[in-house]
């Protein structure tokens, strides 16, 4: 999924979704260092990917924050 894609689909859920979304990527990039730490990653990148899908959703959370 294109980089456009992705924050096009976060920018159409709501706050609460976002929220929910958040909390799954935490609880997903948690258990990618995890297994980074045991030896049993096998693709690397998919931190950095995980990183940046945060980071759009604490975005576009933080736009939605200061319209209000």
């Amino acid at each position: 999924m294109k980089r456009r894609d992705k924050l096009v689909k976060y920018r159409d859920m709501t706050s609460k979704e976002l929220d929910v979304q958040l909390n799954e990527l935490k609880n997903e990039l948690f258990n990618l260092r995890f297994q980074l730490a045991t030896g049993q990653l096998e693709n690397p990148l998919k931190l950095k990917g995980v990183k940046k899908d945060i980071a759009r959703v604490n975005l576009i959370l933080r736009e939605r924050e200061l319209q209000a």
